[in-house]
């Protein structure tokens, strides 16, 4: 991801994420962040792509790159 694209998920255009009431559990939280994507309008690719980053690690990792794709609240 680089900054200025025009990639939905770069920094600029990031959907903002709500995360109160998951209680840390990680398949809730990675199921709001692909309907959120979903509402904002991302491809298929797009939402797979984030999916993909967010499970190639530990919960640290899925937080981390959450993060990076979306504003968290």
């Amino acid at each position: 991801m680089q900054a200025g694209s025009n990639d939905t998920t770069s920094p600029e255009t990031k959907p903002s994420l709500t995360l109160t009431g998951t209680d840390g559990n990680a398949f809730s939280i990675l199921g709001r962040a692909r309907r959120c994507a979903r509402k904002a309008g991302w491809t298929r690719e797009q939402i797979e792509k984030y999916t993909g980053e967010a499970k190639s690690g530990d919960y640290n990792n899925l937080l981390a790159v959450t993060m990076r794709y979306f504003e968290v609240d």
